[in-house]
């Protein structure tokens, strides 16, 4: 991840990927639950909502269902986290030396970086879908699935097996835009700090970059987030056209019937994981892939 460094192969990335996006969920998963309950939430008739704030959210899960609960469902992202992230930063570095070939640059720069991660971000997207859509299902409050497989076994049965990438179109969205935004800043922040003279200090960038860029990118995608949660939480049923179905229009609907304010449903919680989550992530990789790299030589 570092501009300069010499690259390594893809099972390297691909390794370094995987245990740095495990680490991140073991630590974040929880926001992750209270995330998608807020976004899945409507208002009721007078306005009402089940939960008023991020902690609210959190204390009424514990306090209602059991702290276990919070943990809901990180079977399946569990299972994702190690292909998807391997894929986010492989992809990241491979179509990063696919660019700079295709359009003669030595070094990466500003608007390389904001392509290079909004391909990586769509190159993810169709590993994730799946998993996603089973952890959605799980996390909702009102889910009766004893586990993942049901889930699974449930979606085939009931809506066929391609519904098992229902909301790929919203997922694309959603990670490029944070991808774009996630690699982009953290060339962007990386350059304007001061030059690491030792190993702290590199750690220290890579967390303040990294921490940045995931701040941005759930700025850029959290409406087309908060929509994905509720295309994937839908049954489909042959013939019915879903409330929920296209992302555009979905987050033109949400805005019309709730406010530009529910575009940004579970936002803290989302910036809370997606900000130190962004640097955690980048310094787990980048230490891996250091360590690959004294390996190599």
């Amino acid at each position: 991840m570092s501009n300069d460094a010499k690259p390594l192969p893809f099972h390297f990335q691909f390794a370094a990927g995987a245990v740095a996006g495990i680490s991140e969920i073991l630590v974040m998963y929880p926001l992750d639950v209270v995330k998608t309950r807020m976004q899945l939430q409507v208002k009721g008739p007078n306005g009402e909502e089940a939960y008023k704030n991020m902690f609210d959210c959190m204390s009424k899960i514990v306090k209602q269902e059991g702290f276990s609960r919070l943990y809901r469902g990180i079977s399946a992202p569990i299972l994702m986290e190690a292909p998807k992230r391997a894929t986010k930063f492989a992809a990241n570095d491979e179509w990063g030396k696919f660019y700079r070939n295709l359009f003669g640059v030595e070094k990466m720069n500003q608007p390389l970086a904001i392509l290079t991660g909004a391909t990586a971000g769509a190159t993810e997207s169709f590993v994730v879908v799946p998993f996603e859509l089973v952890k959605i299902r799980l996390q909702d409050k009102s889910s009766k699935y004893k586990g993942m497989i049901d889930v699974f076994q449930a979606i085939v049965r009931q809506e066929g097996l391609l519904a098992l990438y229902n909301g790929l179109e919203a997922t694309l969205w959603r990670h490029i835009s944070w991808n774009a935004g996630y690699f982009g800043i953290i060339f962007s922040v990386r350059d304007m700090l001061p030059k690491p003279e030792n190993n702290s200090a590199k750690i220290r960038n890579d967390l303040i970059s990294g921490a940045i860029g995931g701040t941005v990118g759930t700025m850029l995608n959290t409406p087309f987030d908060v929509v994905k949660s509720r295309i994937q939480n839908t049954t489909r049923v042959a013939g019915v056209i879903p409330k929920y179905n296209w992302t555009i229009p979905s987050v033109a609907l949400v805005y019309k019937e709730e406010g530009f304010g529910a575009l940004y449903k579970g936002f803290f919680p989302k910036v809370l994981r997606l900000g130190p989550g962004g640097g955690i992530l980048l310094v787990v990789f980048t230490a891996c892939m250091d360590f690959f790299r004294t390996l190599q030589k």
